[in-house]
């Protein structure tokens, strides 16, 4: 892996895209005028390793921006790349035209692989140049959404914080605190709840009207063409999502009960909802630098590939930890293809929701770094339902080591576990919120919250039940913190497919680390070469699609709860 000695030094460019639009153009009529198939393999690779360099760039503003969204500089560079950004993809589609009806095809498959053709092929039936107006208009409006959100302060005891800062407040172990954090959390929330609405209202339409252009009756079927979902459909989702209703929800709703006996509590209000334990949530141990140090530990012992990617991560430092004014919401891993390697974007709140970034994001960009060597852009990372799989397994592959973070971590570890189930019929829940939103395009405000309302009653009624303290979240107003709603429309039932793929993993693990770890390991190293039905057969796991998958899973897991003994924890 070659890259400059830290992130600080990596030069900041913000790219000419009339120059760069005019260098693809004529890389890709190179690859069009090619008189041989060796001579379109070589220039397909031109434009490959141009886009990367491109990529790299934009890349580096965009996460420059996150960091930092009151600067102006970048700012104004973030703005270029939301205006700009659908030029270049319009102009990939040319390429992708170029490439799927290449004389050379067969060739070209035969060195490149069917699925790259089967991507391009989804690409030319995703976008097109007479969409780059509300390609735009998507870009800006998902950037003010996250602007916004970073800009919000909630006054709490004097002091004013960021949503993420008030985690720490909100699973606090004293009860009055967490209700207090509660009130100034969603008073903050129903202040800008107007304009959130707004910006999704705006979002919608936009979204509407790109699918109508392509000639699709909604938005559904185009999300499905952006999200690259070669191998499942709606139906098979929508089959999916019953399931976990049928097999998940019953057991969620026993983890609820079981949390309020542990409280002390006849039923949950909605300041106890993330609070397992009378005596508080697991509290990781040290600072952030403490917390990195023993990551280190952790994946020292777990691998030798651990050991040195992590190093590498801190010595180049490529994690952005910390909660901070002005740094947007959230965390993610991205990857730069020059530098061939990724950083870590997140907001350490003091919660243990700092060690599952620790695990999460990292195993995302251990995926990153095995899948390094592949030259061919579009296979390097898989698609997101199996992206996810990567970092909720490593999540489970790190739990052995929590007694390094803290001082009961079997109490993290019920936690981590009651929580990943119970997340299940919420990531559903998102799911379907979405499928009815873009199936019924104009629906008020108003109609879209008591959707979200009814979902909620139908796939977490334990939740709705504690709502009755909060009348935000009793309107149906949890979903407009859900930033993938806005910037990433359907990218929510991955999160589920993983989690349950992810538990496949945990109860092998558990049988046989050596089995389970060889499977992480090449599935890593797989990338994105095959979609993600196909990928799990290549190393021997179930699809969560296949009937009785969900509940063979779901039983060991279980016994797995109930051997923690929360209530002596």
């Amino acid at each position: 892996m070659k890259t400059l000695a830290t992130f600080e030094e990596w030069p900041f460019r913000v790219p000419n895209f009339e120059k760069v639009l005019a260098q693809l153009k004529k890389f890709i009529e190179g690859f069009k005028e090619a008189e041989s198939p060796e001579e379109a393999l070589k220039a397909f690779r031109k434009v490959a390793n141009f886009s990367d360099k491109i990529n790299d760039d934009l890349t580096h503003i965009s996460v420059l921006y996150t960091l930092d969204t009151t600067n102006e500089k970048y700012q104004k560079a973030n703005a270029l790349l939301d205006e700009q950004n659908p030029y270049l993809a319009s102009m990939m589609v040319s390429f992708s035209e170029a490439l799927v009806h290449s004389p050379y095809r067969a060739y070209l498959e035969e060195k490149l692989g069917s699925l790259l053709f089967t991507m391009h092929e989804y690409s030319l039936k995703s976008f097109d140049e007479k969409i780059i107006e509300e390609a735009q208009e998507e870009n800006r409006l998902v950037t003010e959404y996250g602007t916004t959100i970073a800009s919000l302060r909630v006054n709490f005891r004097g002091e004013q914080y960021n949503l993420p800062q008030m985690g720490k407040f909100l699973t606090d172990n004293d009860r009055i605190i967490r209700k207090e954090a509660m009130e100034a959390y969603y008073m903050t929330l129903e202040a800008s709840r107007e304009k959130l609405e707004d910006l999704y209202d705006q979002l919608v339409h936009v979204r509407d009207r790109m699918a109508k252009k392509l000639g699709y009756k909604n938005y559904v079927e185009l999300g499905y063409l952006r999200m690259s979902r070669f191998d499942y459909n709606p139906e098979m989702v929508a089959k999916y999502r019953e399931s976990i209703r049928e097999v998940v929800t019953p057991i969620a709703s026993k983890i609820a009960k079981n949390q309020a006996k542990m409280l002390g509590l006849k039923k949950l209000g909605t300041e106890d909802l993330n609070v397992h334990f009378l005596s508080g949530n697991p509290v990781p141990l040290g600072d952030t630098q403490y917390k990195v140090q023993m990551a280190q530990e952790m994946y020292d012992a777990l691998s030798p590939e651990t050991s040195f990617f992590f190093r590498f991560m801190v010595d180049h430092h490529l994690l952005f930890l910390d909660a901070k004014p002005g740094k947007q919401s959230g965390g993610y891993m991205t990857y730069f293809p020059v530098h061939k390697c990724p950083i870590i974007f997140s907001n350490f709140n003091g919660t243990s929701g700092d060690v599952d970034v620790l695990t999460h994001e990292f195993g995302h960009s251990f995926q990153a770094y095995m899948a390094r060597g592949i030259k061919i852009a579009e296979y390097r990372m898989p698609t997101m339902e199996s992206c996810e799989i990567d970092s909720m397994s490593m999540e489970f592959f790190a739990e052995p080591y929590m007694s390094l973070f803290f001082e009961q971590p079997d109490k993290y570890r019920y936690t981590h576990l009651a929580d990943s189930i119970s997340f299940l019929p919420y990531g559903v829940t998102v799911d379907e919120f979405q499928e009815w939103v873009y199936e019924n395009p104009n629906a008020s405000k108003e109609e879209r919250m008591e959707k979200w309302h009814q979902l909620e009653e139908k796939y977490t009624p334990y939740k709705v039940k504690a709502y009755n303290d909060c009348p935000y979240l009793m309107k149906g107003g949890r979903w407009l913190t859900q930033s993938h709603i806005f910037a990433s429309p359907f990218y929510y039932i991955d999160y589920t497919l993983a989690q349950v793929v992810a538990f496949e993993f945990f109860n092998l693990d558990r049988k046989n680390h050596e089995k389970a770890w060889k499977k992480y390991l090449k599935l890593c190293k797989l990338g994105g070469q095959y979609p993600f039905q196909t990928l799990l057969k290549k190393i021997g796991l179930k699809s969560p699609f296949e009937d009785g998958v969900l509940k063979k899973t779901m039983t060991p897991l279980v016994k797995v709860l109930k051997s923690y003994h929360p209530e002596n924890l």
